[in-house]
This record gives structure tokens, sequence and C-alpha cells, in this order.
């Protein structure tokens, strides 16, 4: 199984011809041409940098074989569209594109006390790698490969150390990165890394580069 890294927290998986999207967001340049590639898609909440409405829309109108996974706000923003628009919740287990998928979580990580906490879930995929979305909530189950947010409103390296210390992951890559500049990025990595809090390599993984998972 191939992993792509794509801007911020959008990742692709391939294996055996299927291609499976995870979070094609606004922030992510390409999103469009990410789900136009994609055999299906998963949504781990409804916030823009994770969910390009209206390009997955777009994309539902012009492919009816095109079916879109998430939580239930995300089946609110699209509708229903025939059974295209799938709501997941945590414990469903699925079969996508060819890839097993595990759903795991409930909410979204707190931001501030003002601001509402949506539903996020994070999705296990191939029972090997983990994508949490927004949150720091561990699954309850085995990880090979966490793919772990690093920037954002709601993070906290402190936080993010204990989430891999509970996790256990063989191997960590970090996601939802855009607001870290180059030197936030090494500074996290030298904090969360293998001679830091959690001694595992955090791997960055350069937009548009792949790896075997």
């Amino acid at each position: 199984m191939l992993l792509t890294k794509h801007a911020h927290a959008c990742v692709t998986f391939a294996d055996r011809g299927g291609v499976l999207l995870i979070d094609p967001g606004t922030f992510t340049p390409n999103a469009a041409e990410l789900i136009s590639g994609a055999t299906a898609i998963l949504v781990t909440h409804e916030h823009f940098d994770h969910f390009d409405r209206a390009a997955v829309a777009l994309e539902l109108d012009r492919r009816p074989e095109l079916t879109v996974y998430g939580p239930a706000a995300v089946r609110q923003e699209l509708g229903d569209r025939g059974g295209q628009v799938v709501t997941v919740r945590a414990g469903d287990r699925l079969e996508v594109a060819g890839f097993e998928v595990e759903v795991h979580g409930e909410r979204h990580a707190v931001i501030h006390e003002d601001i509402p906490i949506v539903d996020n879930v994070g999705y296990l995929v191939q029972g090997r790698v983990f994508h949490p979305g927004d949150s720091y909530a561990v699954p309850d189950a085995k990880v090979e490969t966490l793919l772990l947010p690093t920037s954002g409103p709601w993070t906290k390296l402190g936080e993010a150390a204990e989430f891999v210390r509970a996790v256990r992951p063989a191997r960590m890559i970090q996601v939802h990165e855009l607001m870290l500049s180059e030197l936030g990025q090494t500074s996290a990595r030298r904090l969360l890394g293998e001679e830091g809090l959690t001694g595992l390599p955090l791997e960055i993984l350069p937009e548009g580069e792949s790896s075997a998972v």
C-alpha cells in the first residue's frame, strides 16, 4: 500500500488500482484534482481545511459511482445524493475502494470554550495506518503508522507527545503542518522525535511524495 502526502491533512492511499483519499480541504491547492482521481473519499470532519465542500459536491455530480464517507455534518452539507454520501461513526468497519477501514473517535479537539466542538472521526486503514483528523483521541486498536498532526489552533506539542506515547506506533509521519514554518517543523521534529519526547523519529514527508506503509 502506497501513502502519498499532500498539503496539510490530505493523504491518498493506493493499492491494487484503488485510490482512497482522506481530507481534501481548501488548504490543499490540488484538492479538485485529487478528488477527481479518487475511488472513494473519507472526511474526518466538516472544517474547511479538511473538507472542500464545493469541489467534492461537483465531483459527486459528475461521477454517480463516487462515494464520500464522513460524520453526519458532512452528509448534512452534501445531502444524501442517492446513497453517495454515507455517515460513519466510531466502531464502524467498512470496505471502501478495496481498503478495510475502521472508524475511531467521536469529537474534535477543544480549540476554545467559545468555539463549538464538532464531530470528528479517525480512520484506521488496512489495520495499519491511522489518520486522526483533528484529535489526539487514542484509538482502541494497534497502529503501525500514525499520521501525527503538528500544527493548528487546537494542537499542543505536549499533548501530541502523550498521544504518540499512548498509541505506541512503530512509525509516525507528520500531517496538518501547514501553519508551521520550516523552522517550526524542524523544532517539532526535535521535540517530538527520537531524541525528544517520544523516542520515535517524526518523518516529514514532503508534499507530493510517497512511502510504502
